[in-house]
């Protein structure tokens, strides 16, 4: 019999994918789960008292700018937005959002860019 286990090409995982994991066979008797640290217990474990004041960590927020280019965002849906219409100046997404964008009036298409902060003002 352990001549047929060793000549075997397909090997079983001790589990299948698609059947639903028990607790007690994922922690065994004594081990307990894992629990997650709360930032105040992650504070004082690291102890950020000893580290340099310019560093940035969890507790000091000033960090120097990001060095990635900003994404650009559609003004219509929010989603990211590889194009953007000569016309208006505003990003869409996909041609169905640029059928949109063709089609609103002058006003809407300044309100867009108001909120981007990228209003042109006409005088």
């Amino acid at each position: 019999m352990e001549a047929e286990v060793i000549e075997a090409e397909l090997v079983l995982p001790t589990h299948m994918s698609f059947k639903r994991i028990q607790i007690y066979e994922k922690y065994p008797k004594g081990q307990t789960k894992v629990r997650w640290k709360q930032l105040k217990q992650i504070i004082q474990a690291e102890n950020y008292l000893n580290y340099p004041p310019d560093e940035p960590n969890y507790v000091n927020i000033e960090s120097p700018p990001s060095m990635h280019p900003c994404k650009r965002i559609c003004d219509i849906t929010g989603f990211e937005a590889p194009y953007y219409d000569p016309r208006t100046n505003l990003r869409y997404a996909n041609a169905d959002v640029f059928k949109l964008v063709r089609s609103l009036p002058n006003e809407y298409v300044q309100r867009y860019l108001a909120l981007r902060k990228a209003a042109v003002v006409l005088k």
